[in-house]
């Protein structure tokens, strides 16, 4: 009997379409991705889906849910998923745990827009308090891990952050595994100039921008083995994670080379 979650013909594998929740469930659990999208998911299904998630103590995560498209993105946690954004994270928290900052986690974020409503969960976010501390805030760092997405996929998501928070996010960190190496992207937003306009005259819409782009590569010929940090150190404008100008002692949070090595070797050991 043929199932009712079936894979779309010359589609990306990870690509299915949804008629009943079982079989997604079965789906969940007999994939080896870290992700999938799901077509066909109307606001009564993807309903039946998230009450199913919270009876069941599931725990993969909706990154992304449009009623307009009807497409769900389901993240799926695995070993080296998590290292990939957990681990960064864990070193940035290290960094502001003295100062006021919340951790948001994966917090479910809705939004109702003129074609119906939005849902989204990062894998790891957060946000300072008491600005960002309130019930539904939208956090002001966002960090999104992909292993079996495509870059285009993670980046779509990216620019999704940014308009369904109506800017409210500050920064996207993209964190992908891809194949023999680590790649890392920082976005955040500014306000184009107009073709033929001056610098006083900006267009309206703010549109993301990518500020850094690092490559960290294993040299598995070394003992121990090595790791190579392209382009330096990732760092984070204190002002877009805290929404202000930083005080005495404090100032942009930076992930050292070293550091980033440390990551790396992290998420190397779930390889």
């Amino acid at each position: 009997m043929p199932t009712s979650v079936e894979s779309k013909q010359g589609d990306d594998p990870g690509t299915v379409r949804f008629t009943n929740v079982q079989d997604l469930l079965n789906v969940i659990n007999c994939t080896a991705r870290a992700s999938l999208t799901v077509t066909g998911v109307s606001l009564d299904r993807f309903t039946e889906i998230e009450l199913t998630r919270e009876e069941q103590g599931r725990k993969f995560r909706f990154r992304d849910y449009d009623s307009k498209s009807q497409i769900l993105i389901i993240t799926i946690p695995t070993g080296l998923h998590e290292q990939l954004q957990n681990s960064l994270y864990h070193q940035l928290n290290w960094q502001v745990h003295r100062r006021s900052w919340m951790h948001m986690g994966s917090t479910t974020h809705s939004v109702q827009v003129h074609s119906g409503l939005s849902r989204k969960e990062g894998d790891s976010t957060g946000g300072p308090k008491p600005e960002r501390a309130a019930k539904g805030a939208w956090p002001t760092l966002v960090i999104e891990a992909g292993v079996s997405q495509t870059w285009g996929q993670l980046r779509i998501c990216m620019r999704r952050w940014f308009s369904l928070s109506n800017h409210e996010v500050k920064i996207v960190i993209l964190t992908k595994f891809d194949g023999n190496k680590i790649l890392l992207e920082k976005w955040e937003e500014e306000m184009p100039v107009r073709p033929g306009a001056t610098t006083t005259r900006r267009s309206q819409h703010q549109e993301p921008v990518l500020r850094q782009s690092i490559t960290i590569t294993q040299n598995a010929t070394t003992n121990p083995i090595s790791y190579n940090v392209t382009r330096g150190a990732l760092v984070l404008s204190f002002r877009l994670l805290f929404l202000r100008d930083p005080g005495p002692g404090e100032g942009d949070l930076v992930f050292s080379v070293q550091e980033l090595e440390g990551y790396a070797e992290d998420v190397w050991a779930q390889v």
